[in-house]
Formats: structure tokens, sequence, C-alpha cells
């Protein structure tokens, strides 16, 4: 366990603190984990929520307001670059560490500011992106992999031979994207769906007590990590593509990548799905999760980002020389950026207000002609409707499916 003083007081940020996805849990679980080793952390977000107060249960502090804290906090653990550079403007003289958890959100993108010391990525994708996309220095950049509380997800019965329930296990899917292909691809192999998450109207807060019910889970980042923890088959599988199913031999690459963006490398059709569950093997997704509970332990993760914390602090205190001229340059250009960005959803929210009206004058040239009247009149005898309504539905549908597999 890394030595640092206890009582530190670590001021983490976020987006928002609301609900159960992946940078939010992220911050519940160190703040729970800090608290046990004798630390202070508290955490800032305009947007809190139902999982803000979960955190006010456990002792930890949240605030929207950072007029509501009264203490200089020792170190920023910031997340989110408008909400970290909020934190440095609010406390000036307290170093900062910034943690970059995804790759094409906007919220994502690593601030530059002198008080940043170091920047923490969570997959080698995102550690080549803070390098080769944003001039990151390699030496301020440490990747400390995703863990899981292994407390929490325990391992589940032995797989049966043949798998007979799934899971997507994903806050974004749903019928209109993803699960359609999930669905046709165990149905093929004789499997069960089931879906959870926000998008498909079923979120849960507590998947620790669902996952064991399932033989494979289609998941990603963290979904994925937990699933395996508990010793289910995972397929890699998200809205930007298709993976592999975890096996023994690439473990440790789609772990090194979150098992997200850049292992997603396929398109997602029920034929790659259908190919990955015939590679089934209960007796392999037991020994990747044994050894994924034996090196993805929320303990080891938290220690490896105290270890950052304190060569921060001992990086400040060594060279705690406050430049006001450098922290206003990178405030001005950090609003820059954002000046930026706001003319550029300007120009795209025009360019949507453009087709819609376009789209709605189309419309009403159609609105307007014989054949629409005559539609209309027609379509309110009962008969009529219903004899439309049984004729014109497999049509719609057939011209669905053909439209998608064309998409495909």
């Amino acid at each position: 366990m890394i030595e640092i003083k206890t009582g530190l007081c670590v001021l983490i940020t976020n987006a928002f603190i609301q609900s159960w996805t992946g940078s939010e849990l992220y911050i519940h679980d160190v703040a729970i984990e800090l608290i046990k080793r004798g630390h202070k952390p508290m955490v800032y977000s305009p947007r809190i929520g139902e999982l803000a107060e979960v955190l006010r249960k456990k002792s930890i502090p949240v605030v929207k307001d950072l007029n509501s804290i009264s203490v200089k906090p020792d170190l920023i653990h910031g997340q989110h670059h408008m909400e970290t550079m909020t934190v440095l403007s609010q406390f000036p003289g307290t170093p900062a560490v910034y943690f970059c958890h995804g790759w094409l959100p906007w919220e994502e993108t690593p601030p530059f500011h002198p008080r940043i010391i170091q920047y923490v990525t969570v997959s080698d994708a995102l550690h080549d992106r803070l390098i080769y996309e944003c001039g990151i220095p390699a030496e301020k950049i440490t990747t400390i992999l995703n863990s899981v509380d292994l407390e929490k997800f325990k391992p589940r019965q032995p797989l049966p031979t043949i798998p007979k329930r799934a899971l997507v296990f994903n806050n974004r899917a749903n019928e209109a994207n993803i699960m359609g292909i999930v669905r046709e691809a165990c149905a093929r192999n004789d499997i069960i769906v089931d879906a959870v998450g926000y998008a498909n109207g079923n979120p849960i807060s507590f998947p620790e007590a669902r996952l064991g019910n399932y033989d494979i889970i289609f998941a990603v980042g963290r979904a994925a990590l937990e699933s395996l923890a508990t010793g289910a088959t995972v397929i890699c599988c998200g809205l930007e593509g298709a993976g592999q199913m975890v096996t023994t031999k690439n473990l440790e690459w789609l772990r090194h990548n979150n098992f997200g963006i850049r292992v997603l490398n396929r398109p997602l059709t029920a034929d790659i799905l259908s190919a990955e569950i015939q590679l089934y093997n209960p007796l392999d997704a037991q020994k990747v999760s044994r050894e994924v509970r034996a090196t993805a332990g929320l303990s080891d993760m938290v220690d490896q980002i105290l270890s950052v914390y304190n060569t921060t602090l001992n990086s400040w205190t060594k060279n705690h020389q406050q430049d006001p001229i450098a922290e206003s340059q990178a405030f001005s250009a950090y609003l820059k950026g954002i000046s930026d960005r706001v003319d550029q959803t300007i120009v795209e929210s025009n360019l949507a207000h453009e087709k819609a009206r376009a789209l709605q004058d189309e419309l009403d040239l159609i609105k307007s002609g014989l054949v629409w009247r005559l539609y209309q009149r027609i379509i309110r005898i009962s008969f009529v409707r219903n004899l439309y309504l049984m004729l014109i539905t497999p049509i719609r549908r057939w011209r669905a499916r053909k439209k998608k597999i064309e998409g495909e």
C-alpha cells in the first residue's frame, strides 16, 4: 500500500454526479476507498442527482456550489475539463491531477494548465490520444487500468456447458441501435436475451445482483470488467462496433484498452456476433475470471492513484512557484477553445434548422396535393383504414429491415 499522509483533502470533479455510469461510478468507488484509508474526499459537480445522495449517505460531501467549501483542498482530482478548470480557478495554489476516461466525449478533452502536474488515463488507447493528439508529454502521463470491487461482484456458479441466457449490459443500447442485431445472433444459437441500461428503459443500481444469472454478457468498459469478475463469458460489443469474446489469449490486450473503442474494430453484424458466441468455452471463461480477480481489484487501483497523488504533491512542494501569467494565458487559451466549440455548435444547429425547414416545406407541398387529400378522405373510413394498416404494416417492417441490412 502506498505511504501517504492521512487526512489528505481531495476535491474530485465530474460533469455529472447523477446516475450509475462509468466516470460517476469511478468517483463513487475511489471516494469510498479514500474514506476507508483516512483521507477526506469531497466531490464537485454542477449537475447532481441520485448518486450524489448515495455518496452523502456514505459521509462523502457533494457540492454544486464551490463557495460551499470553506477549506482549501490539498489536491484536485479533475475529471471533465470544464469542471476541472472551474475548480483550478476557485482554488489558486492547489495542484491537480487530470483523469481521462473516454476518447469520444467532448467533456473528456484534457485541458492545459500549469497546475495540472500529472495526467491519468484508463487505457493504452487514451494514453496514445494524450500523446499523439493532445500534445501532452509522455512523462506526465500514467495509465491506471480500471478496477472492479471484488467484494460486490462475487464469483457465480460454474457456467453451463451450453449457454442459455445472455444479457446486453450497456447504458446506450436499445432496440433502435444494437439490440436487434444481438437478438438475431442469440436466436441463431437458441439463447434468450435480456437488456439492462438507461437507453433501453431498464437501468439497474446494483448489477452485482443480476450478472450471475447470465452465461454470456455483451458489454464494454467497466461493465465488461464487472461481468468478467463474476465469471460470465463476455463478448465486447457496443454502438461503435463488434469486438471479440474475452479469452485467456486476448485478455491482456482487451483490458489494457478498457474493452472499449479500440477493440470494437469490426462491423456489428449478427454473423460476427454469432461466430463469437460459438467460441463459448466455460473452462476458459473461468480462467479469465480468476485472472481478473487476481489483478483488477479496487484496492490495487487506489494504491496506484495514491502513488500519482504523492508524486504530484511532492513535485508541487519541491518546485512550488506559481506563475500567474502562465495561468492567465492557460485560461485564455481554454476560453478560446470553448468559443470555437460554441461557434461550431451554432453552425451545426443552423444547418439542422435549415434542413428541418426544407423538409417541412416539402411536407407542406405534398399535403397540398390532390393525392394527399384523397388519401385523407379514404383513410377516415374505418374499414378502409383497418385494411390499409393490415397491408402496410408488414411492408414497413420489410423496408425497415432492408434499410438496416443495407446500412450494415
